[in-house]
């Protein structure tokens, strides 16, 4: 495999701090998260979602202090691409980096149709194919966000974020309020469920990765990153508790219903225990957090993208940055399309589960690629890597056999990818195709 030059590579520069950090951390995650992977877990745990949010935090835990400690010793784009490729091999790196794209992209598409649709039911149009078009243009508006520069991107979504947790409170209010429901069908123990379910929640949490994707773009990564991570951790997983406690409280089985169109459980118990006008703060709110994690996945993708291209597992043009806005824009245009073809042709839940497994293996890279550090590399204990690891695996293969079966299947085809590319590659070295 060639790789660029390193002296052609313009480096992004360093332009957020620990703040920043974690304010695009849970812009990532309060989001799809809050506002619908709760209530898929819910729907396959019952009442044990809180232990499935449990499990899924554990997991996270030891995958954030994981991928804290690769960062803080390679502060570069790229997170499991580029530290799989340095300490396993370049084909572990590949396999991180696709699967990434691939559970990204369809996480960027779900958002984007979950904030279209919560929009349309608002408007009191709840038309499916209108939410797809209304979808891809959301889309093109944050691209165009992203493009001009990351410091505009973390204030829109420290606004996002802002909006988001003014609906989460209001929901909880409102559950409080409410007291328990009659909750037959919650108070069933869905024991068998709490695998699959804490794999679905276990996507909510993903949102620090883009702490590290970023690694090349933050002051002093190797204190920021990791204190980063840590704190946006913990918040989001007193949040979800909360979150979780609530609906499995209060929720109505019909309630739980995810589908176009009935994408905002919260929304639904609000608006039944405080009236629509409680509701449609809620429904704004979960439309902030999308736009929120819509943006910081493009964020993260683009950079996936031009570590790949620098190192010719994709395009060289797509490592191409920006001089004024120091920004891959090339990178984040191909990130665009490809998200906005997902979101023509995709299903929001199938969407979810194929992200919960690709991601799951994602993460199980970092931590065998964070096993694979020197001692002196090393700021903590080889045991938590380990547990990482049999989490990540145990939770990836609990998903449906279907889903799983074609998350090997976008492996094979990104191999395929490869094999093209290392034949130009090759092709171009002995002068046969002209860059």
């Amino acid at each position: 495999m060639l790789a660029m030059d390193d002296q052609k590579q313009k480096p992004l520069t360093r332009t957020i701090g620990t703040g920043g950090a974690v304010l695009l951390g849970l812009g990532s995650i309060v989001g799809t998260g809050a506002f619908v992977s709760i209530a898929l877990a819910t729907a396959h745990s019952g009442l044990w979602v809180l232990a499935a949010i449990a499990i899924a935090t554990m997991t996270a835990t030891c995958n954030g202090l994981s991928s804290a400690q690769l960062a803080s010793t390679y502060p570069v784009s790229g997170g499991t691409y580029e530290y799989a490729t340095r300490l396993i091999s370049p084909s572990a790196g590949f396999s991180a980096g696709w699967l990434f794209l691939c559970a990204k992209s369809a996480s960027a598409a779900a958002a984007a149709l979950g904030a279209s649709a919560y929009a349309l039911s608002l408007l009191g149009q709840p038309d499916s194919t209108m939410g797809r078009y209304a979808a891809v243009i959301l889309l093109a508006l944050i691209a165009c966000t992203v493009m001009r520069g990351l410091r505009r991107s973390v204030m829109v979504t420290a606004v996002m974020l802002a909006i988001a947790c003014i609906g989460v409170i209001v929901f909880l209010l409102a559950c409080i309020d409410t007291g328990q429901s009659d909750k037959s069908m919650l108070a069933v123990p869905h024991a068998p469920g709490i695998p699959e379910a804490a794999a679905l929640m276990f996507v909510a949490f993903t949102g620090y990765g883009r702490i590290a994707t970023l690694g090349e773009e933050v002051r002093d990564p190797a204190r920021a990153i990791p204190k980063a991570i840590i704190i946006t951790l913990v918040i989001a997983a007193t949040m979800y508790m909360a979150i979780g406690w609530a609906v499995a409280s209060t929720a109505m089985p019909h309630d739980l219903s995810v589908g176009e169109g009935a994408l905002n459980p919260l929304e639904a118990i609000t608006n039944r225990t405080w009236g629509p006008a409680a509701g449609a703060i809620v429904a704004i709110a979960a439309i902030a957090a999308m736009i929120g994690v819509l943006l910081n996945l493009i964020l993260g993708l683009s950079r996936v993208v031009l570590a790949m291209a620098r190192r010719g597992d994709m395009p060289e043009s797509f490592a191409k940055v920006r001089t004024e806005s120091s920004t891959p824009n090339t990178a984040a245009i191909a990130v665009t399309v490809i998200i906005g073809v997902l979101i023509l042709i995709g299903d929001f839940a199938f969407a979810w589960s194929l992200s919960a497994f690709t991601v799951l293996i994602y993460y199980a890279l970092t931590n065998l690629a964070a096993l694979r550090l020197k001692n002196h590399e090393r700021s903590l204990p080889q045991w938590i890597a380990v547990l990482g690891l049999l989490f990540c695996c145990a939770l990836a293969f609990s998903v449906p056999l279907a889903t799983w079966s074609i998350g090997l299947g976008v492996l094979a085809s990104g191999y395929l990818w490869r094999f093209i590319m290392q034949r130009i590659a090759a092709a171009r070295a002995r002068g046969q195709v002209q860059p």
